[in-house]
């Protein structure tokens, strides 16, 4: 069977945005030269690799295990050419980071460090919700994953780098901030939730089934931002990240409140699958950002991460 690797990376790209025409777009090739250079993969491999049905492009079983072999074959192919480059004194390579939404508020700040020590490194990342990163971590699409909740049902190398401490937050002014409270007091409060599967919310639905505290859910918002805008409206409480919130919560006119169990604590965690054998881009980075993300949180006051 003969394939090269131009033709290997078309397919992932055809994969990867579900269409020719996207495929050419991301690797600046013309459409008719990806269309080309798939027809003699697809006849190298004797069999059809995808079809289309209607507007939409799916991959066939024998598809589907190319694009498994191709990225493994293409990660391993990156990963030499990065452990030659160290050995020539240089840094460069590109690391890819797919990461959870709520994680978007400190991991920029972690990459900008690194991105000064290594500019010759280049960055692609992916902020999607919980969901999103699992099916990419089952597809070892990316470098490292970064989540609060791992997935169980995935056999994962895991590294908690960060506390992750989730607070119950409710309008500056509310008539329950100062006070210290129970869950209990909570209850005749109408209460605005992230969506469902996503990390903040099953941490959050666990420690209230323990407790046996049915919230009255107002809203499920899928962005935090929303959520803080929502209870900054006066529309409920809310449980979020302390990394989604500013420094000082009155800059966006939100009060933390003292509430028994809170901050639930919990952990941001890297992760890739085990045995996957990390670049040295990635390895470089894991370091930095164990180093980085402690200090960062030292100086935001927040308890240090368990060794």
């Amino acid at each position: 069977m003969n394939a090269t690797f131009r033709q290997l990376r078309l397919f992932l790209a055809l994969a990867d945005h579900g269409s020719v025409t996207a495929a050419a777009e991301a690797c600046h090739v013309t459409q008719p030269t990806v269309s080309m250079q798939l027809r003699e993969l697809a006849d190298a491999v004797g069999l059809p690799l995808y079809e289309q049905i209607g507007k939409r492009l799916y991959l066939t079983a024998a598809g589907e295990a190319l694009a498994e072999t191709a990225r493994a074959m293409l990660n391993e192919w990156l990963a030499f050419e990065q452990a030659i480059d160290a050995m020539k004194g240089l840094e460069r390579g590109r690391l890819r980071v797919a990461l959870v939404s709520t994680a978007k508020y400190f991991v920029p700040r972690l990459l900008g460090s690194f991105c000064a020590e290594h500019p010759n490194i280049d960055i692609a990342l992916e902020v999607l919700n919980r969901d999103g990163v699992v099916a990419r971590l089952r597809e070892n699409r990316d470098d490292l994953y970064i989540m609060s909740m791992p997935p169980e049902n995935l056999d994962l190398e895991r590294h908690a780098f960060l506390p992750n401490p989730l607070v119950v937050i409710a309008p500056e002014g509310h008539r329950l901030a100062g006070q210290v409270l129970e869950l209990g007091d909570l209850a005749a409060e109408r209460f605005i939730l992230r969506e469902r599967g996503s990390g903040t919310r099953l941490a959050c639905d666990a420690h209230f089934a323990r407790n046996a505290f049915v919230p009255k859910v107002r809203l499920e918002l899928g962005s935090n931002e929303a959520i803080k805008q929502a209870v900054a409206g006066g529309l409920g409480l809310a449980v979020i990240s302390r990394h989604a919130l500013a420094a000082r919560p009155a800059d966006d006119q939100l009060a933390i409140l003292d509430v028994a169990g809170f901050p639930l604590q919990s952990s941001w965690f890297t992760l890739h699958p085990r045995g996957k054998r990390l670049s040295p881009v990635a390895t470089v980075f894991l370091q930095h950002l164990e180093r980085t993300a402690r200090e960062w949180s030292e100086r935001r006051g927040m308890p240090r991460q368990p060794d």
